[in-house]
């Protein structure tokens, strides 16, 4: 018997919720028994993903939504963070390590590659009605057990 959940959660574009998703991702993957590293792992790749929802989905004063769906197989979470914001123009360059597209603010341009980093895939699906990212993790040693 395959072990399985999931959960969503919308939020909005806001900087304050991306502390929020983080906790949300983090205690949905307890049941996986994950280790420190790859809570911290998944954690940080979600608060990449969401934070580049924050700053460049919406650039108009109006923030709209945020939607974060986590689900687990097995051994293996997938997450999914998705906005309908104004879509990336160019997946491949914003892909690009130090790339960009607000250097008036300071930004790094490391989101797409921390993700990378830290999660076993990531893919991303952009138009103008909005983004998805979609990262996956193997946890090492799952030793979950739901229970119906």
């Amino acid at each position: 018997m395959k072990n399985s959940n999931f959960m969503e959660v919308t939020f909005k574009a806001l900087s304050v919720n991306e502390g929020f998703a983080r906790v949300c991702v983090a205690s949905f993957c307890v049941q996986l028994n994950p280790s420190v590293d790859e809570i911290t792992d998944i954690k940080t790749a979600v608060s990449e993903a969401v934070t580049n929802c924050v700053v460049h989905a919406y650039p108009t004063q109006i923030k709209g939504d945020v939607t974060m769906r986590c689900e687990f197989e097995d051994d293996t979470i997938t997450i999914v963070i998705s906005d309908r914001g104004v879509g990336i123009k160019d997946i491949e360059k914003a892909r690009e390590p130090f790339y960009t597209s607000k250097p008036s603010q300071e930004r790094s341009g490391m989101g797409f590659t921390v993700m990378e980093s830290f999660m076993d895939t990531v893919d991303v699906v952009s138009n103008s009605f909005g983004t998805q990212v979609k990262m996956t993790k193997k946890i090492a040693e799952s030793k979950c057990e739901v229970v119906s």
